[in-house]
């Protein structure tokens, strides 16, 4: 069984912004399959799907972003799932719109999500897919910049994102995360 968490953050306002590309994302998964989420725990929402021919825990953490952490750690307490078979997915501002990036391990690179979620399960090594929301130059308000919706062009270009996204998610889940990492960085 694998977990892919999906990090953003809770509510209409948010639904569409540059934050929740991490929920938008396994939302989309999800809506393939015809899955709904469901509570479990205190802190997220889950559904089980079939990708891969692996079984597949969707979740997207209630708690604020910046405050992902513990309810990443309750969902592995709730779900069988060893760290590598654990995939966190983000934003990130770092990385130009269009462009995803994933890696076995490393700092938070700044992201607070990826921060609370490091510090709550006391560990670097936690696998994640970071999809790239910045499009022109470096705002200087990012908590700004992240917490507005995509323009419609943006939109376009963020679906074909996650169309590539979807496919790492599934090399990832059939030849491991050193192949996903060769094929799509």
């Amino acid at each position: 069984m694998y977990l892919i968490a999906g990090l953003g953050n809770p509510g209409r306002f948010y639904l569409r912004t540059r934050h929740n590309v991490g929920f938008m994302l396994v939302d989309r998964i999800a809506k393939e399959v015809g899955k709904k989420f469901k509570r479990l725990g205190v802190h997220s929402l889950t559904c089980r799907v079939e990708r891969a021919r692996q079984s597949v825990i969707l979740a997207k953490p209630q708690a604020y972003m910046n405050l992902s952490g513990p309810a990443v750690r309750e969902l592995l307490d709730h779900c069988p799932v060893e760290l590598s078979q654990l995939l966190i997915v983000y934003d990130d501002l770092a990385l130009p719109l269009g462009a995803i990036r994933i890696r076995a391990s490393g700092s938070s690179g700044g992201h607070k999500g990826m921060r609370s979620v490091i510090e709550a399960l006391g560990t670097h090594d936690v696998p994640r897919l970071r999809i790239g929301i910045l499009q022109g130059e470096i705002p200087t308000d990012y908590s700004e910049f992240v917490l507005h919706n995509f323009m419609k062009e943006e939109s376009e270009i963020l679906e074909e994102v996650f169309d590539r996204a979807i496919e790492a998610i599934d090399t990832f889940l059939s030849n491991g995360l050193q192949r996903a990492m060769s094929l799509y960085n």
